[in-house]
């Protein structure tokens, strides 16, 4: 794929002053978002990435668009699935819910900076050394291994969102325990205080970092295209914020997310492995092909998508019916 430096330019200072301007609202005015606001948001977000990937297939054909499209929708569904872990750290943290749109828009910079770091350095280590593939595909299965036993474990929503950084920062700084709107530091009785928005920005920061390590080596294993990975990213990160507000409890409810991202990643990991024994020429003996199609791709993460989010609701929706005892039963109220 031919992206001219133009074409980079153009679209990183686009993509870049859509952030810029929501980050500016957001920082001018904190507030909730009213579920019509974030309605139109998703919606033009989503259809900004529809009409991106039609300008790839337009400009660089089906291929490429395939390849766009599979990894914007699986680095928005591990967004999402960060977002469990952003809802953890602003209830445990007691972010009051008006300041919460401003810590979410600080968390989503700060992983666009983590994965365009991490980007850089994949793409030039793909670049040079195909066997980074080997590496890629096994930190997948991992992850997806991982994934799934901590869904089997009752227990596998960590509520301490306490980490090293975290813990020394506390140690560190002096603090107030008081939020001071979107302040990080304030000046009481002559001294400087760090506010909770820093722990706050720290935790979601540090997070930010360790999901960056599963998305990179996912979108690398579905394109080597080194644009269609910065914008997929990008892409997947908008509207995460109003995400967050409209769907609400419905992140409670998608109870098999986990499994169907540790099937996808697992799909990709051993994409990943067949394409470095490909590029050896270690396939051939063992009658395998290192070339899986991105239609195949994109099928099977769009239909995992879509049977494990019916299944998460339908049993959500079970659940719930089970719970709620029958009118008329004589419970006590």
């Amino acid at each position: 794929m031919h992206v001219t430096t133009e074409v980079w330019v153009v679209t990183i200072v686009a993509l870049v002053a859509i952030l810029a301007v929501d980050l500016l609202i957001i920082g001018r005015r904190p507030h909730v978002p009213s579920m019509k606001e974030c309605g139109i948001a998703i919606g033009v977000f989503s259809g900004l990435a529809v009409l991106f990937g039609l300008g790839v297939w337009y400009f660089s054909g089906p291929q490429y668009a395939g390849e766009f499209f599979a990894g914007w929708l699986t680095e928005y569904s591990l967004s999402i699935d960060n977002l469990f872990v952003f809802v953890i750290i602003m209830s445990n943290m007691r972010v009051p819910r008006h300041l919460q749109q401003f810590a979410l828009m600080v968390g989503i910079v700060l992983a666009l900076v983590f994965r365009g770091i991490f980007i850089a350095v994949g793409a030039a280590a793909i670049d040079r050394f195909s066997w980074v593939f080997f590496i890629f595909g096994g930190f997948l299965i991992y992850t997806a291994v991982r994934l799934y036993l901590d869904y089997r474990r009752e227990d596998s929503v960590d509520d301490d969102v306490e980490n090293a950084l975290l813990r020394w920062v506390k140690r560190v700084f002096p603090a107030t325990d008081q939020y001071h709107g979107t302040k990080l530091t304030v000046v009481e009785a002559g001294r400087r205080l760090v506010t909770p928005m820093l722990f706050v920005i720290v935790a979601l920061g540090s997070t930010d970092l360790l999901f960056a390590l599963d998305s990179i080596p996912a979108i690398f294993g579905l394109t080597n295209e080194p644009y269609l990975v910065f914008t997929a990213n990008v892409f997947a990160l908008m509207g995460l914020r109003q995400l967050y507000f409209l769907i609400g409890g419905l992140l409670q409810r998608l109870v098999y997310l986990s499994v169907g991202l540790a099937i996808i990643l697992a799909f990709i990991g051993v994409k990943l492995i067949l394409h470095a024994m490909h590029e050896y020429h270690l396939d051939g003996p063992l009658g395998l092909d290192g070339e899986i199609p991105i239609w195949v791709s994109l099928a099977v993460i769009i239909g995992t998508l879509a049977v494990t989010t019916i299944a998460s609701l339908l049993k959500s929706r079970r659940d719930a019916r089970l719970a709620t005892p029958p009118a008329g039963d004589g419970t006590a109220a």
